[in-house]
């Protein structure tokens, strides 16, 4: 077989350029939804998940016990949660809500709204640049947006 040296005239430009343009596109946003599912189900702690540090049952940290009994537990679990956030930084604190919501798995759809929670008094504490440094995927990214909220 010879081969020519002449620049063969490009065919086949129109379809396989759209779809090759619409992969390029939709393939890293597809990426980057799977690594953080993958990503919210790692142990952020460093300790064996089956001991949670923090639970939402775990009133010794809040205040006015005798009123804690009556709040529920992701109530109780937000505040202690913002103290923590005040005390340490919020990193410490997404991972104890993390351990809390793999420990106890009815806290899950309440995960959302507690690390809007901590995102918006990460901004207040840290300012918004600070605040979005401690920003990983716990809850679908719900601290991150809850600093965009409180930014915004």
């Amino acid at each position: 077989m010879k081969h020519s040296t002449t620049p063969q005239t490009r065919r086949g430009r129109g379809p396989a350029r759209r779809i090759g343009r619409s992969l390029a596109l939709v393939l890293p946003v597809v990426l980057v939804l799977s690594g953080t599912l993958a990503v919210t189900r790692v142990d952020w702690s460093g300790s064996p998940s089956d001991s949670p540090v923090l639970t939402a049952a775990d009133t010794s940290a809040a205040k006015g016990s005798s009123r804690t009994a009556e709040r529920a537990p992701q109530d109780v679990l937000r505040d202690q949660l913002l103290t923590e956030l005040q005390e340490e930084d919020p990193g410490v604190a997404l991972t104890h809500l993390q351990q809390a919501v793999n420990g106890r798995p009815s806290l899950a759809r309440h995960c959302t709204s507690i690390a809007r929670a901590l995102g918006r008094a990460a901004v207040r504490v840290y300012g918004p640049t600070r605040a979005q440094s401690f920003a990983r995927p716990v809850c679908d990214t719900s601290f991150a947006s809850g600093v965009a909220a409180a930014h915004g």
